[in-house]
């Protein structure tokens, strides 16, 4: 299921997600596109949580397109019936040369797609969505069948062309402090254990008070945000493990004075202690 996405055990019985990278020409900008499919015809909806990355989102669903900023808190959506929703994740800082002003607008918000992409944006979505839900259905009847599999990677490759042309049609030139946020956000991604800002500073070259402006105008929130949450992501991908983890020893090892901030930091995000949280849960 991937980093951030709450209970990802149980989230696999309820809907199907696929990713698939960018062309060549997009690469500067997204990360990938994510396609969750479902059908919970004839039961119950279910609500999945995902702790959100860094990360600006442009999204079609059924209800409309948005571009969906770095959202701070916890975000839930509720799925039910037959569905599918079409995503387009940009790098940590990859959105900022489309909006042409800074991410920081977009924290906590989600604004219309035709802000930005004007009526082609709802043009896009229709297309997409008449797509899509036509292989929910078939490969839900045959799931984890050859010919299942091939028709999904048809269809997602369809609606990976609108998308795609949609941005190309607005793509703009590239951006080299974009893809400065990118790498420093990567590179705290991949080191929970990175602790302060002042550190990052001392690794890319650049003052503090620099990081931070780079930061609330390319990705939308603070370096330190960043590094907060990507602790988080690994607290609770340990607790979805599995596996007894050691809360004591975690704590330590992602720059956590004692195991109290880190059962402290966990709680005020999720609402639930890392102890509770790590229970297991039935469907």
């Amino acid at each position: 299921m991937g980093r951030g996405v709450l209970r990802p055990d149980l989230a696999a019985t309820r809907f199907r997600l696929a990713r698939h990278a960018p062309s060549e020409a997009l690469t500067p900008f997204v990360e990938y596109y994510w396609i969750p499919r479902w059908d919970l015809r004839g039961e119950p909806p279910f609500a999945q949580t995902i702790l959100p990355h860094p990360n600006v989102h442009l999204v079609f669903e059924a209800s409309g397109a948005g571009i969906f900023g770095v959202d701070r808190r916890l975000f839930t959506r509720s799925l039910s019936g037959l569905g599918m929703a079409f995503g387009v994740r940009f790098l940590a800082g990859g959105f900022r040369p489309f909006w042409q002003a800074p991410i920081s607008q977009l924290t906590d918000r989600v604004v219309p797609a035709a802000r930005l992409f004007g009526p082609q944006a709802e043009k896009t979505r229709q297309a997409i969505m008449r797509v899509g839900p036509e292989n929910s259905a078939d490969s839900a009847a045959s799931a984890g069948t050859a010919d299942a599999a091939d028709s999904a990677d048809e269809v997602d490759a369809r609606m990976i062309g609108y998308a795609e042309a949609l941005l190309c049609s607005v793509r703009p030139e590239r951006d080299w402090m974009a893809e400065q946020a990118a790498a420093l956000v990567s590179r705290i991604t991949a080191d929970p254990g990175l602790r302060r800002v002042d550190q990052l500073a001392a690794a890319s070259g650049m003052t503090a008070r620099s990081l931070q402006r780079l930061f609330a105008d390319y990705v939308g929130v603070s370096p330190k945000w960043v590094m907060r949450r990507a602790r988080l992501h690994e607290a609770a991908e340990r607790a979805d493990g599995g596996e007894p983890v050691d809360w004591a020893l975690l704590a330590s090892d992602l720059g956590y004075a004692d195991q109290a901030y880190l059962t402290r930091d966990f709680t005020a995000t999720l609402g639930i202690s890392p102890t509770r949280y790590a229970a297991p849960v039935t469907g």
